[in-house]
């Protein structure tokens, strides 16, 4: 896995796992949801990239 996949996929968990949390303590649903897809993403762009790997 290249490193800047690397870090692209954990600044996407980081930021979106900050802005759901911020977001549910202010009571802003649709933004905490917004939060947690860019984490999802973040998630999903991690295993994919684990996959790569292991078939190299």
């Amino acid at each position: 896995m290249s490193t800047g996949e690397k870090v692209k996929a954990e600044m996407e968990r980081v930021a979106g796992r900050a802005v759901k949390k911020a977001a549910h303590a202010m009571g802003k649903e649709t933004l905490a949801a917004k939060g947690a897809a860019l984490e999802a993403r973040g998630n999903a762009r991690r295993l994919k990239e684990k996959g790569k790997d292991a078939l190299s």
